[in-house]
């Protein structure tokens, strides 16, 4: 498989499914690609003792940095072949703490897309819906 030969969603599938190497970023802050489809994406992330703030809590840092994936990877859905993206805006609102090794439900959805850009949002939720951490973020495509 080349991914330069793919489409954004042929990419993203084929790395849910393990057959192209995951980020290297998903190893710094676990997530694991549980659902992709045409503009939506759901993760598995789990906060360890290594993300932890100078508080004894999760650094706010792993929320973004789970919200930038999965706005982002939402986007990488909707590319077509050889083309790429890159986030300009990324809001984040923390809505409680986030717990130490509880894994976590991440979804990221496509709002809007023209030519040039696209904007996304995504929700960081327990097993039981409740709200952690919600990311709204502007992506422009590079051709």
């Amino acid at each position: 498989m080349n991914p330069k030969e793919m489409t954004g969603l042929q990419i993203m599938q084929a790395a849910a499914a393990g057959l192209i190497p995951r980020a290297p970023i998903s190893r710094t802050i676990p997530m694991e690609v549980k659902e992709v489809e045409l503009n939506r994406v759901v993760f598995e992330a789990t906060a360890n003792e290594t993300h932890t703030n100078p508080l004894g809590g999760v650094h706010g840092g792993f929320a973004a940095t789970v919200l930038d994936s999965i706005t982002g990877c939402a986007t990488h859905t909707t590319l077509g072949v050889g083309e790429s993206y890159g986030t300009i805006e990324l809001n984040v609102k923390m809505c409680k703490p986030i717990p130490f090794n509880k894994p976590l439900i991440a979804e990221g959805k496509v709002i809007n897309k023209t030519r040039r850009l696209v904007i996304t949002e995504g929700y960081i939720r327990d097993e039981t819906g409740s709200l952690y951490a919600y990311g709204t973020a502007t992506c422009m495509i590079i051709s």
